[in-house]
């Protein structure tokens, strides 16, 4: 330590260390400049705790479990900010049904579930909404209900449905439905994705209830796509919602990997925030239209 303060009483020009017997001691000079080493000293060490996390996020995977829904918008939208911040971030995403994400969640498989409705709390299981949005009646262009401003569950007791299978979150949503409403549908067909649910509604083979949104055939109406066209029909029902949200187990901090920390740190607390934009639009009354620049 003498010896670099030594070297550094040559570039400062004024001496540092002055010799106390056996000794030596700081002079009124080396002592103004203390604080400004130490400060110095200090930023140094916060660039190198940031150099080693950022290294220790991009040795890190970020395996991420997650409803087909999620991956079109909702997900990317989420990796996309964290990534702006971390660039070499690396995930690893398994997308699936409900059931699936929370059991690879279980199971260790993933450490991050993104699912509808959100996981309920457990033992070593814990939960954060991030949004909610509606579901609505999805019907034929040409249906009865596809120009009303509401339905009832009363409205399609006797209609085919097109179901999501077992396991799905829509599927327990829309049992929760159902048996609010007292009765079983008539399921005509059960499917593993939505874009497949609107297809076949498009083409007249049965009625649905999903979230907003979409863009499976039909969904605008033209000579070129036939007699397909789906509308989508607010439900008068307080169950008519789903809650979107995180899942992760819970364990000893020490032996969580950085990235996957930070990740779900940002979307807990910015992801409401990020995400608000895309919900709204998505949850717009069906037949609105965005406003234009100039509105």
């Amino acid at each position: 330590m003498s010896r670099a303060l030594s070297r550094a009483s040559a570039v400062v020009g004024t001496e540092l260390l002055v010799r106390d017997g056996r000794g030596v001691r700081l002079t009124p000079a080396a002592r103004s400049l203390l604080p400004y080493i130490e400060r110095a000293l200090s930023e140094f060490q916060a660039g190198l705790d940031l150099v080693r996390s950022e290294s220790d996020v991009v040795r890190g995977r970020i395996p991420v479990s997650f409803q087909h829904t999620f991956g079109e918008s909702t997900l990317p939208l989420l990796i996309s900010a964290f990534r702006g911040r971390h660039p070499e971030a690396v995930f690893t995403l398994t997308q699936g049904a409900r059931d699936t994400c929370l059991a690879q969640l279980a199971a260790g498989e993933s450490d991050l579930a993104l699912t509808a409705p959100v996981a309920a709390e457990g033992r070593n299981l814990l939960s954060a909404v991030l949004y909610r949005e509606p579901l609505r009646l999805v019907v034929h262009h040409t249906h009865a209900l596809a120009g009303r401003r509401l339905a009832s569950m009363a409205d399609i007791r006797s209609e085919p449905f097109v179901a999501l299978g077992p396991g799905y979150g829509m599927r327990s949503l829309t049992d929760a439905l159902f048996r609010e409403a007292a009765y079983r549908p008539r399921i005509a067909f059960e499917s593993q994705d939505t874009h497949t649910v609107r297809g076949l509604v498009s083409a007249g083979l049965g009625v649905s209830i999903l979230p907003p949104g979409g863009d499976a055939p039909g969904r605008h109406v033209s000579a070129e796509t036939g007699n397909l066209g789906w509308v989508e029909v607010p439900l008068d029902s307080a169950l008519a919602f789903r809650d979107v949200g995180l899942s992760w187990r819970q364990r000893n901090p020490d032996l969580e990997p950085l990235g996957v920390r930070l990740f779900r740190g940002m979307v807990l607390t910015e992801g409401p925030g990020l995400l608000a934009g895309l919900v709204k639009r998505r949850s717009r009354p069906p037949g609105a239209e965005p406003p234009t620049r100039d509105q």
